[in-house]
Parts: C-alpha cells; sequence; structure tokens
C-alpha cells in the first residue's frame, strides 16, 4: 500500500492508504481527527470543509494522493495555542451553534472567505454554500462580520 505524507494542522504526518481513498476517511479513520464532518459524500453539504494549502477543500471528495506534499488544517488545528481563532470566538459570542454538526465546516468556510476577503459583503457570505439544518444562517453572517471587525 502507498505511503503519503503531508502536513496536517502544523505537523508532518505520513498514512499507509489507497491512493484513491477520500481524505475524509484518511482524517477521520486513520488519523482520529474528528472535527470535519461527514455529511453527503458527494461536495454537497460540505460539513467537511477543511483548508488545502489554505484554501477551503472538501476531504469527501479529494483522494490522499492529492494532499500528498500539502498543508493539510482542520478545525483542530485552527486555535493558536489556548487562543481561539477570531471567528471560532465570534462563533461563541453569536450564539451560532444548535445542533453543531456542521459548524467545523461553516466555521472552516468563513475562516477562507476571510482570508481572501477581509469585509465580506452579505453577497459573499451568502456564497458559502455550507448547510445547515438548524438554520442559524443569520447568526453565522452575524458571526462572520463580528470575526472580520476582530481580524
Amino acid at each position: 500500500m502507498p505511503k503519503f505524507t503531508f502536513d496536517l494542522n502544523g505537523g508532518s504526518v505520513s498514512v499507509e492508504a489507497p491512493a484513491d481513498l477520500p481524505m475524509l476517511w484518511v482524517l477521520r479513520d486513520k488519523l482520529g481527527i474528528r472535527g470535519p464532518k461527514y455529511g453527503c459524500g458527494i461536495n454537497v453539504c460540505k460539513a467537511c470543509t477543511s483548508h488545502l494549502d489554505g484554501k477551503a477543500f472538501n476531504p469527501c471528495v479529494t483522494a490522499v494522493s492529492e494532499c500528498a506534499g500539502r498543508e493539510v488544517t482542520t478545525i483542530e488545528g485552527l486555535a493558536e495555542g489556548g487562543d481561539l481563532h477570531p471567528v471560532q470566538q465570534a462563533w461563541l459570542d453569536q450564539d451560532v451553534a444548535q445542533c453543531g454538526y456542521c459548524q467545523p465546516g461553516q466555521i472552516m468556510a468563513a475562516v477562507a472567505l476571510l482570508d481572501r476577503t477581509k469585509v465580506p459583503t452579505d453577497a459573499e457570505i451568502d456564497e458559502i454554500e455550507n448547510v445547515c439544518r438548524c438554520g442559524t444562517y443569520f447568526r453565522i453572517r452575524e458571526a462572520i462580520k463580528a470575526a472580520a471587525k476582530e481580524m
């Protein structure tokens, strides 16, 4: 079985896996990373959203072979030591989460948005396509705006 090495949340990891194994299963089943969630497996719900080389990606439809030699960041790698990322703090301050299942993916999508757009418009926020079945979209929008002010 091939071995793939990549940076994960700031540290180098190596895993043996079939080249076409979705990165989500590498993260969850081989590395014990539980933040990215399985929702649909077809890049629709985006509950698994993480970052690949600093940009949002969906590991449910990305093969581990595509991540070799690259930088993967999940919600577990977002905080700096004991300090939450401003988006994580805004999520708490705005009381966004209800069930919480989609929140790691929502947060990672919001961070990617704020990395490329410092003061996003409502239309840019609406381009985040992560699904929240609890319907906390208004609070998600407010948290993104609050985090933008802090960043």
